[in-house]
C-alpha cells in the first residue's frame, strides 16, 4: 500500500489521503483501526465533592447543580483530551508501578493524568443569575502538554445557580474505541473509489459549465480544469466536479442535452480516504497509530501461526 496526502491538506484536524496499489479490504481494515484501536486519552473515573461549603464572606455554596453527577461524568468524558503518543502514558493494566494493585488504588502520574475543577456559583448580591461551567476550567495537574486546548475550551459541562457550587476531580487514562467511543480519536471516516474525469465532449459540457458552479478553492468548474490531453487528475478539484456532476445526471432535465459529456473513470487499487480527529491527536498521529496497530497484530498472527506448525 502507498500512501500519501492530498495536496493541501491536513486542514486543521480533516485530512484526505491517496491510498494506492492496495484493495477495498486493505483500506477497510485502516478505517477500522482508527475507530477501534488507536489509543487515545479520555477522562474516565471523576470524583465529586459532596457537602456544604462557606466562603470567607459567610456565604454558604451546595454541591447541587442542574445536571446529575452522572451526565456531568459523561460530558467530562467527551472532551478531547491531548494525546502525545511518544510522552510514555501507558495503559493502566501495562503500568509498572500499578498493575499488580486493587483497581481501586489503580493510579499514578504514569499510567493517568488529572484535572481538577473548583467553581461557584453566582453570588447572592450578583447580577448574574447563573454561572457556566466550561471544559476550559479544567485545571491540569499533570504536566502542561495536557492541557484543554484553546478550540475546545468553550465546551460546556453544566451552570450552577446562586449558592451552588462543583467541586471533581477528572482521571485521564488510555483507552481504544472499541472499548467506548470517548477512546475513539476520529469521526466522519470513509473512502471512495479514486477516479479521473475525462472530457468527451467539451461543447456539451458547457450544459455543466454554464451553471456558474465554483470549486472549493473559487475556481470555475469549466474546461480550464482539464489538461491538454482532457482528463482532470487534481484530487481536490476531481472530488468537487463529482458532486457538480449531480446538477447534470438523471432527474435533473439536462442529461439528455449533456449526454455524458464528462466521465469518470476508476483507478485501479485506488481510493480516497478522508476522516477527521476530534483534536485529541492529529490526523497524522491518527494514522499513523491505525498502522501501527494493524502491523502489531499481523505480527502476532506471524508469530501464533508458527507457534501452530512447529
Amino acid at each position: 500500500m502507498d500512501v500519501q496526502i492530498v495536496d493541501g491538506w491536513p486542514r486543521g484536524n480533516e485530512i484526505r489521503i491517496l491510498l494506492s496499489n492496495t484493495d477495498a479490504a486493505q483500506v477497510n481494515a485502516v478505517r477500522r483501526a482508527l475507530i477501534a484501536d488507536v489509543p487515545k486519552l479520555a477522562i474516565d473515573k471523576v470524583n465529586f465533592t459532596q457537602g456544604v461549603n462557606q466562603d470567607n464572606k459567610g456565604e454558604v455554596f451546595e454541591s447541587v447543580n442542574v445536571l446529575p453527577d452522572e451526565t456531568i461524568a459523561h460530558r467530562l468524558a467527551m472532551i478531547p483530551i491531548p494525546t502525545h503518543p511518544d510522552e510514555g502514558i501507558t495503559f493502566p493494566e501495562d503500568c509498572p508501578n500499578c498493575k499488580d494493585l486493587a483497581e481501586e488504588s489503580k493510579g499514578c502520574l504514569t499510567c493517568q493524568v488529572l484535572y481538577h475543577i473548583r467553581k461557584d456559583g453566582p453570588s447572592e448580591d450578583s447580577d448574574e443569575k447563573n454561572r457556566t461551567v466550561y471544559a476550559g476550567d479544567l485545571t491540569n495537574i499533570s504536566d502542561q502538554m495536557f492541557d484543554i486546548r484553546e478550540e475546545h475550551k468553550r465546551i460546556p459541562l453544566t451552570i450552577l445557580s446562586k449558592g451552588q457550587f462543583l467541586e471533581l476531580y477528572a482521571f485521564a487514562t488510555l483507552g481504544r474505541g472499541r472499548e467506548h467511543a470517548k477512546w475513539s480519536p476520529v469521526a466522519a471516516v470513509g473512502f471512495r473509489q479514486h477516479n479521473i474525469a475525462k472530457l468527451n465532449k467539451p461543447k456539451k459540457a458547457n450544459v455543466l459549465f454554464d451553471l456558474g458552479l465554483t470549486t472549493t478553492d473559487g475556481k470555475p468548474i469549466d474546461a480550464k480544469l482539464f489538461g491538454k490531453d482532457k482528463t482532470m487528475t487534481d484530487i481536490n478539484h476531481l472530488m468537487d466536479l463529482e458532486k457538480a456532476l449531480h446538477q447534470v445526471g438523471p432527474g435533473t432535465n439536462r442529461d439528455v442535452d449533456f449526454d455524458d459529456a464528462i466521465t469518470l473513470e476508476p483507478v485501479e487499487g485506488a481510493y480516497i480516504f478522508s476522516y477527521e480527529t476530534d483534536g485529541s491527536l492529529t490526523p497524522e498521529q491518527a494514522f499513523n497509530g491505525a498502522m501501527d496497530e494493524l502491523q502489531g497484530r499481523f505480527d502476532n498472527l506471524a508469530i501464533e501461526i508458527e507457534r501452530a506448525f512447529a
